[in-house]
Protein backbone atom coordinates (compact mmCIF):
# COMPACT_ATOMS: atom_id res chain seq x y z
CA UNK A 1 0.00 0.00 0.00
CA UNK A 2 0.99 3.67 -0.72
CA UNK A 3 2.79 5.35 2.17
CA UNK A 4 3.46 8.74 0.93
CA UNK A 5 1.51 11.69 0.00
CA UNK A 6 2.54 11.83 -2.94
CA UNK A 7 2.16 7.73 -3.54
CA UNK A 8 -1.36 8.14 -2.34
CA UNK A 9 -2.34 11.12 -4.94
CA UNK A 10 -0.58 8.63 -7.54
CA UNK A 11 -3.10 5.90 -6.60
CA UNK A 12 -6.32 8.06 -6.41
CA UNK A 13 -4.70 9.38 -10.25
CA UNK A 14 -4.25 6.09 -11.62
CA UNK A 15 -7.97 4.77 -10.46
CA UNK A 16 -9.31 8.15 -11.70
CA UNK A 17 -7.66 7.27 -15.25
CA UNK A 18 -8.25 3.33 -15.22
CA UNK A 19 -11.77 4.56 -15.13
CA UNK A 20 -11.81 6.74 -17.81
CA UNK A 21 -9.76 4.73 -20.42
CA UNK A 22 -12.24 1.61 -18.80
CA UNK A 23 -15.46 3.93 -19.93
CA UNK A 24 -13.58 4.73 -23.46
CA UNK A 25 -12.69 1.33 -24.12
CA UNK A 26 -16.38 0.19 -23.52
CA UNK A 27 -17.63 2.67 -25.65
CA UNK A 28 -15.40 2.06 -28.44
CA UNK A 29 -16.14 -1.63 -28.32
CA UNK A 30 -19.60 -0.91 -28.81
CA UNK A 31 -19.37 0.82 -31.78
CA UNK A 32 -17.36 -1.79 -32.92
CA UNK A 33 -19.59 -4.36 -32.59
CA UNK A 34 -22.51 -2.69 -33.82
CA UNK A 35 -20.24 -2.46 -37.61
CA UNK A 36 -19.47 -6.33 -36.47
CA UNK A 37 -22.95 -7.53 -36.38
CA UNK A 38 -24.16 -5.18 -39.43
CA UNK A 39 -21.62 -6.95 -41.72
CA UNK A 40 -22.24 -10.28 -40.30
CA UNK A 41 -26.26 -9.68 -41.20
CA UNK A 42 -24.74 -8.92 -44.50
CA UNK A 43 -26.62 -5.33 -44.58
CA UNK A 44 -23.95 -2.68 -46.57
CA UNK A 45 -25.76 0.19 -45.64
CA UNK A 46 -26.45 -0.27 -41.99
CA UNK A 47 -22.57 -1.41 -41.95
CA UNK A 48 -21.83 1.66 -43.46
CA UNK A 49 -23.66 3.64 -41.00
CA UNK A 50 -22.49 2.33 -38.05
CA UNK A 51 -18.82 2.48 -39.37
CA UNK A 52 -19.13 6.26 -39.62
CA UNK A 53 -19.89 6.38 -36.50
CA UNK A 54 -17.13 3.79 -35.28
CA UNK A 55 -14.38 5.72 -37.18
CA UNK A 56 -14.29 8.87 -35.26
CA UNK A 57 -14.54 7.00 -31.44
CA UNK A 58 -11.68 4.68 -33.05
CA UNK A 59 -9.42 7.54 -33.57
CA UNK A 60 -10.64 9.08 -30.19
CA UNK A 61 -9.45 6.38 -27.84
CA UNK A 62 -5.76 6.06 -30.24
CA UNK A 63 -5.52 10.32 -29.65
CA UNK A 64 -6.54 9.10 -25.92
CA UNK A 65 -3.78 6.40 -25.73
CA UNK A 66 -6.47 3.53 -25.33
CA UNK A 67 -5.47 2.34 -27.96
CA UNK A 68 -2.32 2.55 -30.31
CA UNK A 69 -2.92 4.63 -33.33
CA UNK A 70 -1.50 2.02 -35.80
CA UNK A 71 -3.92 -0.16 -34.00
CA UNK A 72 -6.41 1.87 -34.62
CA UNK A 73 -5.93 3.01 -37.98
CA UNK A 74 -5.24 -0.92 -39.15
CA UNK A 75 -8.70 -2.32 -37.42
CA UNK A 76 -10.34 1.01 -40.01
CA UNK A 77 -9.07 -0.08 -42.68
CA UNK A 78 -10.01 -3.74 -42.73
CA UNK A 79 -13.42 -2.62 -41.14
CA UNK A 80 -13.53 -0.67 -44.37
CA UNK A 81 -12.22 -3.65 -46.61
CA UNK A 82 -15.07 -6.04 -45.45
CA UNK A 83 -17.59 -3.52 -45.55
CA UNK A 84 -16.56 -3.21 -49.32
CA UNK A 85 -16.38 -6.67 -50.08
CA UNK A 86 -20.53 -7.02 -48.98
CA UNK A 87 -21.37 -4.81 -52.25
CA UNK A 88 -18.81 -7.07 -54.40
Amino acid sequence: MANTPSAKKAARKIARRTATNKARRSRMRTFLRQVEEAIAAGDQSAANEAFKAAQPELMRAASKGVLHTNTASRKVSRLNARIKALGA
